[in-house]
């Protein structure tokens, strides 16, 4: 698989599963907001694409349903999730801009004032 293939399946499955698991990890993981906006950054066309790549694929371990610690493990379910999108928070820090942590924070307001939208 090229690695161009491995980006745009990344892509398809953070886009399919992105907002159901983030609804679903609300309130039970700290790093929401930053996921949400890696999630903002990773679909920006204005980041580097090294950067979309490592963020997609941060993000597409975040929404697989198996593994390696599966995620309904009370206190160890998210450790494997959190430790690689904290690598790739950090690879692109100086890429997630102000603006795509503005989309992420009213994204949450508005999350957390509809649950179940």
């Amino acid at each position: 698989m090229s690695d161009t293939d491995r980006l745009l399946e990344n892509e398809m499955r953070v886009r399919a599963g992105f907002w159901r698991k983030v609804r679903q990890t609300l309130g039970k993981v700290p790093f929401t907001e930053d996921a949400v906006a890696a999630f903002h950054c990773a679909l920006d066309p204005a980041t580097p694409l090294p950067i979309r790549a490592t963020l997609l694929g941060a993000l597409a371990y975040f929404v697989m349903p198996f593994d390696a610690i599966p995620d309904f493990i009370v206190g160890l379910g998210y450790t494997d999730d959190a430790a690689i999108l904290i690598a790739a928070f950090t690879a692109a820090r100086v890429h997630i801009t102000e603006a795509h942590r503005a989309k992420a924070r009213a994204w949450l307001l508005k999350a957390q004032a509809s649950p179940a939208a």
